[in-house]
C-alpha cells in the first residue's frame, strides 16, 4: 500500500513538471501558422471583393523580411468593412509585438530573402502507394 501511495505521489509531481509554458519561439511559429492558415480560408472564402486585393500573406519567422510584410499588411488600407480582415489583421498585429518586443533577443533570423514570402515554396505532393 505504501509503495502505490510512493507511486501516485511521484506521477502527480512529475505530471505537472512536464507541462512547461510556451516559450516565444512557439509562440510566435504557431501565431504564423495560425495566421497565414487564417489568409488561406479567407482567400477561398471571399466573402469580400475587396479581399482579393490584399497583399499576399505567406509568413516565415525564420525570414527577416517577416517585419516587413506583417507591417504591410497591418497598415494595408483596404477592406476595413470586412470584419474578418479586421481579425486577420489584429492577429498580425499581435505577431508584429511579440516579435519586435517580448521575443526580440530569443529568435534568429536564418535570411532577409524578401521574395521567398512572396513565392512560398510548396510542399511536395505525397504520392500513395496504393495509387495505379
Amino acid at each position: 500500500m505504501k509503495m502505490l501511495l510512493l507511486l501516485v505521489a511521484l506521477l502527480s509531481a512529475a505530471l505537472p513538471a512536464s507541462a512547461a509554458p510556451p516559450t516565444c519561439y512557439s509562440r510566435v511559429l504557431s501565431l504564423s501558422k495560425e495566421i497565414t492558415q487564417s489568409f488561406k480560408e479567407l482567400q477561398t472564402s471571399k466573402t469580400d471583393s475587396c479581399v482579393g486585393t490584399l497583399p499576399r500573406l505567406y509568413l516565415d519567422i525564420h525570414n527577416y523580411c517577416v517585419l516587413a510584410k506583417l507591417r504591410d499588411f497591418v497598415a494595408y488600407p483596404g477592406c476595413d468593412r470586412v470584419l474578418e480582415v479586421n481579425e486577420l489583421k489584429e492577429k498580425a498585429r499581435s505577431l508584429y509585438t511579440i516579435l519586435i518586443s517580448y521575443c526580440r533577443r530569443d529568435l534568429v533570423f536564418l535570411t532577409d530573402d524578401c521574395n521567398a514570402l512572396e513565392i512560398p515554396v510548396s510542399p511536395p505532393i505525397e504520392h500513395s502507394i496504393t495509387e495505379s
